[in-house]
């Protein structure tokens, strides 16, 4: 097995993975970019951002974090949501139908949006927050779970609902590419928050 030497961590990264970390207590894999793993305190629900636009509307301030990176928007949700995602799809009769939705769990990597209030890195696509996350509180507590009363009222929001509005806002938004000849009917690779 070939040994793999990190790239060295300028002091903006240091400053970035320093924020999450100490702030926020999540691991961090250094870069550039610097890249926050998944599946440990959080995953992550990735969709085209047309559709997450929806699914803000729809749901208001019950996503919990919100990331933006280039045309991909990610809606963290609660450790382990990416293992139930697939049978709640069935579940919820989206099974089988093709949907520019995915998700990041265990060992996973998402690109690392600047802190808040750190300005813009200036590179075109870049991963900054919509939604971000606050140090200091248990951010884990607040990001939509499976819950045993998916309708009912809770304190984080429902994982249950959010997927139901996800998967009809992707649905919705490839439905409206393909007739107006938009960007999903020219089957362009998306720009994924996942990084190698």
């Amino acid at each position: 097995m070939p040994f793999t030497v990190p790239l060295p961590r300028t002091p903006l990264d240091r400053g970035i993975a320093r924020w999450y970390e100490d702030g926020l207590g999540w691991e961090t894999v250094p870069g550039p970019p610097v890249r926050l793993v998944t599946g440990v305190r959080f995953d992550v629900l990735e969709l085209p951002a047309a559709a997450g636009r929806g699914v803000l509307r729809r749901m208001g301030p019950a996503t919990g974090p919100v990331a933006l990176r280039g045309h991909r928007m990610g809606l963290l949700v609660a450790a382990g949501s990416a293992e139930e995602v697939p049978g709640l799809l069935d579940w919820l009769d989206w099974g089988g139908i093709t949907l520019d939705l995915a998700v990041l769990g265990a060992d996973g990597r998402m690109t690392a949006p600047l802190p808040p209030g750190r300005g813009g890195s200036g590179a075109p696509g870049a991963a900054v927050w919509l939604r971000a996350p606050a140090p200091g509180r248990e951010v884990e507590s607040s990001l939509p779970a499976l819950r045993s009363a998916p309708w009912g009222e809770g304190a984080a929001p429902c994982l249950v609902r959010l997927v139901a509005a996800a998967a009809a806002e992707c649905h919705r938004a490839r439905l409206l590419s393909a007739r107006t000849g938009g960007p999903a009917a020219q089957q362009l690779p998306p720009q994924r928050f996942a990084s190698s």
